[in-house]
């Protein structure tokens, strides 16, 4: 990255502006949790809550560790 674009970013978040992107599958982890836990396969989950398949995966992997 470019020191300009560094100094936008780092203006941006100064003025709280600057948040990225959401994280869509990990807010929906209780939901994938619970379609999980009901029997419903990994890619019905995935197309239900319109998240990717490998990120149904991650969070149900993350709640065996």
């Amino acid at each position: 990255m470019n020191w300009r674009a560094e100094d936008g970013i780092a203006a941006a978040k100064a003025a709280g502006k600057f948040k990225g992107r959401k994280p869509t599958a990990r807010a929906k982890s209780n939901d994938i949790r619970k379609l999980a836990s009901d029997g419903v396969g990994k890619v019905e989950i995935a197309r239900r809550l319109g998240v990717s398949e490998r990120s149904v995966y991650r969070v149900l992997a993350e709640q065996t560790d």
